[in-house]
């Protein structure tokens, strides 16, 4: 399998877990969003540098990735505006959604190279609706 450049260049606050993640063949989202509690424990334990919570926020940017079709540039906005699961994003209402990513960018000074607009949103929703068990 050919490593994924994207999880390569998580953010340097995971760069513990990009580590952990890359050594150990994890470098797929798809394997990324299937990680388990006991799996995330594990891990913690192999590698004290490694944290629950920046694995759990990995594994949620993976289920976004991986179901919605994300990139992981909205994934990464999706969980910086709180939403940490398919079962929050799917009770969101999606023009205060639109509000918070708009006010989060313009925080950031980041401009997405594809504008996040109230349709892609609303079918991040309608998707998450069916899939938020994940």
């Amino acid at each position: 399998m050919k490593r994924n450049k994207e999880i390569e260049n998580l953010p340097i606050n995971f760069r513990h877990e990009k580590q952990y993640i890359l050594i150990n063949n994890l470098d797929s989202w798809e394997k990324l969003k299937d990680l388990s509690t006991k799996d995330i424990n594990q891990i913690i334990v192999r590698s004290p540098l490694c944290t629950e919570s920046r694995l759990i926020k990995i594994r949620a940017i993976a289920t976004f990735i991986f179901f919605l079709n994300l990139t992981p540039q909205e994934g990464y906005l999706l969980l910086h505006c709180g939403v940490g699961s398919m079962k929050a994003l799917s009770i969101l209402n999606p023009h205060n959604l639109e509000k918070n990513i708009g006010r989060l960018e313009r925080s950031l000074k980041i401009k997405m190279t594809e504008p996040i607009n109230l349709i892609k949103i609303k079918h991040w929703i309608s998707k998450a609706k069916i899939l938020e068990d994940y």
